[in-house]
């Protein structure tokens, strides 16, 4: 049974920073597809991060240079380190595993999700 377990989210402030952890058990992280996206109140979800099998990273046009998608093999955990937050970064955001397209794959493994709140 596939498990993605988010944590790391709650309040900052603007130009702060979070750390989000996806814990992955009943899959290998290094050898599939991984992807952080998010999903704002009356928003549709998307993908704001990806690392695939091969450790190749994307990002989405709106958070390069602030985000960085990382994993740890040794724990099956992936991060997203979020910098600089904006309160548009206020979302929802999900964990997931598979394909990780741009739009978001019903067929994909779905953490529950954790909240993050940027405040200005």
């Amino acid at each position: 049974q596939v498990q993605l377990v988010e944590s790391g989210g709650g309040l900052v402030q603007a130009g702060g920073s979070l750390r989000l952890s996806c814990a992955a058990s009943g899959i290998t992280t290094r050898r599939n597809n991984m992807g952080w996206y998010r999903q704002a109140p009356g928003k549709q979800r998307e993908l704001v991060a990806r690392i695939s099998s091969g450790a190749i990273t994307n990002y989405a046009d709106s958070v390069k240079g602030r985000f960085t998608i990382s994993r740890d093999n040794a724990k099956n955990i992936v991060y997203l380190q979020i910098n600089s937050l904006k309160p548009e970064d206020t979302a929802i955001y999900y964990c997931s595993a598979g394909q990780v397209t741009y739009v978001p794959s019903s067929s994909d493994y779905w953490g529950q999700g954790t909240q993050v709140t940027v405040s200005s």
